[in-house]
């Protein structure tokens, strides 16, 4: 299973008076960490949906916070293919803080959908793009 870590530093725009993160943050940061995931497989959004005609879109997310981060911290945010079926990919998660094998302050998991880009409904992932997250 490959996985990314993607360092994030927290702004204050991240966080709320006390400079604690908002938990919305969280899911800002897990979302940027599979991005970089799959532009690191070669994939490319623009490129699924010009050439291939398919959308990624998320379908859940789940989050159990563990402990604050706060402003200033640098978190380390990790994405991993847990299981691809038919037109879904489930990533694992965590963030954590100070380093990659740091304090865990939040783990998660998100499932993103693949989707006809003009029909709107669950589509099958093409087979280059099955071929290029399974590389």
């Amino acid at each position: 299973m490959k996985e990314l870590v993607l360092p994030v530093r927290v702004y204050l725009e991240d966080t709320d008076a006390q400079g604690v993160v908002y938990n919305a943050s969280y899911f800002r940061f897990m979302e940027r960490a599979r991005t970089e995931w799959l532009r690191a497989q070669g994939v490319d959004h623009d490129e699924l949906r010009e050439t291939h005609g398919v959308m990624l879109v998320l379908a859940s997310v789940e989050a159990q916070f563990r402990a604050p981060a706060r402003l200033s911290d640098l978190l380390y945010v990790r994405a991993a293919i847990a299981e691809t079926r038919g037109a879904r990919i489930r990533f694992a998660q965590d963030i954590r803080r100070g380093d990659p094998g740091g304090e865990v302050v939040c783990e998660g998991v998100a499932e993103v959908a693949c989707i006809d880009a003009t029909a709107g409904r669950p589509r099958r992932f093409p087979p280059t793009l099955v071929s290029e997250l399974q590389a």
